[in-house]
């Protein structure tokens, strides 16, 4: 029981001298930047912020590489020659500069030095101690570099792929030391996760052509669910919100969806352009093939959604707690955040821990869906 209630103890002692922080800087807080700048992607990864004794913020943070492609020229650099969107950096053809964050998708663009000859369309931004303006393409759009730079999300996913790669790796390694012997630690629990989606979730639903899919489906699942437990772990090299990106989610749903109707039989195509059982008018007219086959592209976008949303509402209500102790402390002072700090960090807790059981859940839905399409398509009707 005792050690039960340590954890939660500990947050709230340290929401509590955060709270007692936050009141003594006087600080604005931007509560929506803070929270969308948390879920979002971005071209560093930041860890945490710290003030010398001059007053001066400094930013802890992982540099991660800058890969543009600009009209043939490849540039490649560290993102820390931006210095967190304080400086811009010269490259062969433009001068790049790193704009956005929080509630501002973060992105890279063209600038020229303002003391150029400036166009009416031209915007100007201000980075450090400079004034840049935008540099316009033909269409009067913003000028971008095709950027292929190993953002947060990608590095997150190199580094859970790798983690789960070893883990499987090691969990088999075990069944050749330990012939003939139960299960022991990690293999237990590998063992019981591709028994519990092979007799569970795909074999009850593909049947026949279970060994087929099973390997996909096993890959798709423990990745969604690693990826989403990775995400509540708030240190690094965890911390990142994969599946709450949804470029993450349309690949993974347009892989199922590539999976499923380059797999569909006759029959599957003859449901979705002359769908049995209906009046031939409808066939003729023809409402129920448009139907059909605006089904067969919603599958994917329900897919693609349903965990995106469902990921990234965890991580918003999570901080949106946490956040709170520190807009009270300033607002109504260090007393009221410190009573609020409690109530906020035990229901932090309660959600993170039902975060858990939401992780494991997308993951189980989303692989079963897949199963459940794959299986439409592939599936031959009795009647045939």
């Amino acid at each position: 029981m005792r050690k039960s209630i340590i954890f939660p103890v500990l947050l709230t002692l340290l929401a509590l001298t955060l709270a007692g922080c936050s009141k003594a800087e006087k600080e604005e807080v931007n509560s929506g930047s803070i929270i969308i700048g948390h879920v979002t992607d971005s071209h560093t990864w930041h860890i945490c912020d710290y003030k010398t004794k001059d007053g001066n913020e400094h930013a802890v943070a992982i540099n991660l590489p800058i890969i543009l492609l600009d009209d043939g020229h490849l540039e490649v650099f560290s993102s820390k020659q931006f210095h967190h969107g304080h400086a811009v950096y010269q490259g062969a053809k433009h001068t790049y500069a790193l704009i956005g964050g929080g509630l501002v998708k973060e992105e890279i663009v063209c600038v020229e030095d303002v003391n150029s000859k400036l166009t009416q369309d031209q915007e100007t931004i201000e980075i450090g101690e400079h004034l840049y303006a935008t540099v316009k393409n033909d269409d009067g759009s913003v000028a971008k570099p095709l950027d292929f730079s190993i953002t947060k999300t990608a590095a997150a996913i190199i580094i859970a792929v790798t983690l789960l790669i070893v883990i499987i790796l090691a969990s088999a390694k075990k069944y050749k030391v330990r012939d003939g012997k139960a299960p022991h630690g990690m293999q237990s629990l590998i063992e019981m996760l591709v028994l519990h989606v092979k007799d569970d979730i795909v074999e009850p639903i593909l049947g026949h052509n279970t060994r087929r899919f099973l390997p996909y489906l096993l890959t798709l699942f423990f990745f969604i669910f690693f990826c989403n437990i990775l995400g509540l772990i708030p240190i690094f090299p965890a911390g990142a919100n994969i599946t709450g990106n949804i470029a993450v989610t349309a690949i993974l749903a347009l892989i199922t969806f590539f999976i499923t109707n380059f797999n569909g039989n006759k029959h599957y195509w003859k449901d979705v352009f002359w769908t049995p059982g209906v009046p031939s008018w409808l066939k003729i007219f023809p409402l129920m093939p448009i139907v059909e086959l605006v089904g067969v592209f919603t599958k994917p976008i329900v897919l693609m959604i349903r965990l995106f949303a469902n990921m990234t509402a965890g991580h918003i209500v999570i901080l949106g707690f946490v956040v709170i102790i520190f807009i009270l402390s300033n607002s109504l002072g260090m007393a009221v955040g410190g009573a609020v700090s409690a109530v906020s960090v035990l229901f932090a807790v309660f959600i993170s821990l039902l975060e858990c059981l939401v992780a494991y859940i997308q993951a189980f839905v989303f692989t079963m869906l897949s199963a459940l399409y794959i299986s439409m398509a592939v599936e031959t009707p009795e009647e045939a």
